[in-house]
C-alpha cells in the first residue's frame, strides 16, 4: 500500500508538472529570452521552445502530429486557412462556452487594420503577433544602384554573373513575386498566371549563379560573407542584423521592388490538441499587454500590431526599413489565402518547378 500510494503522489506531482508547461512552436530567434523569463516568473509556467524557419516546415511538423505536441504556433497570415481547413488549430475560446465575457484580454489594444482580417474574418482563431516587409536585400558594392525591381533577381540581364538566392519557403510566395515581376500583381491568383511563375521558377533554377532557396536570416549572413550578393529577406531581419554588426552588416541594402511585395502578418494560434490551451491563452494575454507587446518588437526589430504598444516603441521602428513609408506602403499587398482545388494546383506547379 506504501509503494502504491508513493506511485500515486508521484504521478500527481508529474501531472502538477506537466500542467505548468508551455510548448511554444515559433520562428527562429523571434521571441525576447527575457520575455518568457519574467513570463515564467510571473506565472510559474515552465516555456519550452522549438523553432522552425519557414511556414511549409510548420505545417509538415503540425500535420505528423505536433498539432497535439505544441499549445502555440506563429503562422504567418495566408497560412491560416490552410491550419483551419485541416483542423490543425482550434478556437481561441473553447467550443462550446459562451464567447460573453471570455474575450482574451488585452484584445481591443489590436489596431483596427489587423482586425476581422480576410484569413480569419471573425477573429475566431488568431492574434496578430507582429507584422512586417519582405523584400530584396543585395551588396551595395556589387550593385551601387539597382533599378529596385524583382529583375535583380528574375532577369539574367541585370545580373548575369553574380550569385544569387530564393527565399527558401512555400510555393506561393515565390510565385506571387514572379507573378509582380511579370506585371500580374503580386496578390496573383490561378492556373494562368502560376504557370507562367513555375516556367520562370524552371528558367531561374538553370542559371548558373542560382545557388538555391535560402532563409531569409541566412541570406543576410551570406550576403554579408560574399557568399551571393542578392536574395530575398524580411526588413526586420536586416535591422536587427545592422544594429547587432553595423560594420558586418553595413553594405547590405534593402528595397521593397516597384512591382509590389508582400505585407505579411504572423499571428498566434493554438493547435487543435493542445496538451495545455489554458496556458497558451495565458501567454497570449501576456503578450497582449502594451508594454509587452513593445518589448518583444524592440527586441525583433518588427512593427507591433498593438496600438497601446506604440508609444513605447523605439525610434527605429518608426522609420524605414522597419516602419515602410506611404509610397512603398501602397505598394504592398497580403498574400492571398487560397485553399482546396487552387491549393492542390499550386503545390502540383511548385513539385514540378522544383524537380524539373
Amino acid at each position: 500500500m506504501i509503494a502504491i500510494a508513493a506511485g500515486l503522489i508521484g504521478s500527481g506531482a508529474l501531472a502538477d508538472d506537466q500542467e505548468k508547461q508551455l510548448n511554444l512552436f515559433n520562428w527562429t530567434d523571434y521571441m525576447d529570452p527575457e520575455i518568457i523569463a519574467d513570463f515564467e516568473a510571473e506565472t510559474g509556467i515552465d516555456v519550452v521552445q522549438n523553432y522552425y524557419n519557414s511556414n511549409a516546415e510548420m505545417l509538415a511538423k503540425l500535420n505528423a502530429g505536433g498539432d497535439a505536441q505544441y499549445d502555440i504556433v506563429i503562422p504567418s497570415d495566408y497560412f491560416v486557412p490552410r491550419l483551419i481547413g485541416a483542423a490543425l488549430i482550434q478556437p481561441l475560446v473553447p467550443e462550446g462556452q459562451s464567447q460573453e465575457g471570455q474575450a482574451l484580454q488585452g484584445i481591443d489594444n489590436i489596431m483596427s487594420d489587423f482586425r476581422h482580417p480576410a484569413y480569419d474574418p471573425e477573429d475566431t482563431y488568431t492574434v496578430p503577433y507582429q507584422w512586417g516587409v519582405t523584400g530584396i536585400v543585395y551588396n551595395t558594392d556589387t550593385f551601387p544602384d539597382p533599378d529596385p525591381s524583382w529583375g535583380l533577381l528574375y532577369d539574367p540581364a541585370v545580373n548575369a554573373d553574380y550569385p544569387f538566392a530564393l527565399l527558401k519557403g512555400d510555393a506561393q510566395f515565390t510565385f506571387s513575386t514572379l507573378c509582380a515581376y511579370l506585371g500580374k500583381g503580386f496578390d496573383c491568383v490561378g492556373q494562368a498566371p502560376w504557370v507562367e511563375a513555375a516556367k520562370l521558377v524552371v528558367a531561374t533554377r538553370e542559371r548558373d549563379n542560382f545557388v538555391g532557396f535560402v532563409d531569409a536570416t541566412a541570406t543576410i549572413e551570406q550576403i554579408a560573407s560574399g557568399v551571393i550578393h542578392a536574395g530575398i529577406a524580411y526588413n526586420g531581419d536586416l535591422a536587427g542584423k545592422q544594429s547587432e554588426d553595423p560594420e558586418l552588416y553595413g553594405n547590405i541594402g534593402f528595397f521593397v521592388p516597384r512591382e509590389g511585395s508582400q505585407r505579411w502578418v504572423d499571428v498566434m494560434a493554438i493547435p487543435a490538441r493542445a496538451p495545455h490551451p489554458d496556458n497558451a491563452r495565458r501567454f497570449i494575454e501576456y503578450l497582449l499587454r502594451p508594454e509587452v507587446a513593445a518589448r518583444l518588437s524592440n527586441y525583433n526589430l518588427y512593427t507591433s500590431p498593438n496600438a497601446a504598444a506604440q508609444p513605447m516603441l523605439s525610434a527605429e521602428l518608426r522609420e524605414p526599413p522597419v516602419m515602410p513609408d506611404a509610397d512603398t506602403r501602397s505598394r504592398l499587398s497580403l498574400t492571398p489565402s487560397v485553399d482546396g482545388e487552387q491549393l492542390q494546383l499550386l503545390q502540383q506547379l511548385w513539385s514540378e518547378a522544383r524537380s524539373r
